[in-house]
């Protein structure tokens, strides 16, 4: 199977995948704005080992909002 180039791929996989990236950036922002305030943070585990995490897309974020965050009461 062939690699296919930007311009071969249909209108909808490109949308998808634009809205992919901009779905993933997100989380991510998210993350960060929660791992540098800590008033808001509350993490669980030490923070700097969920910064390394951040980077293994897209499961790190996913995983820090699903178990490294503390829900407030």
């Amino acid at each position: 199977m062939r690699k296919r180039s930007w311009r071969e791929l249909p209108t909808a996989a490109k949308v998808a995948i634009v809205a992919g990236g901009v779905a993933e950036a997100a989380v991510t922002a998210v993350c960060v704005v929660d791992l540098v305030q800590p008033s808001r943070g509350a993490t669980r585990g030490p923070a700097l080992l969920w910064w390394p995490a951040l980077a293994v897309q897209p499961f790190g974020p996913i995983a820090y909002l699903a178990f490294g965050r503390r829900r407030p009461r």
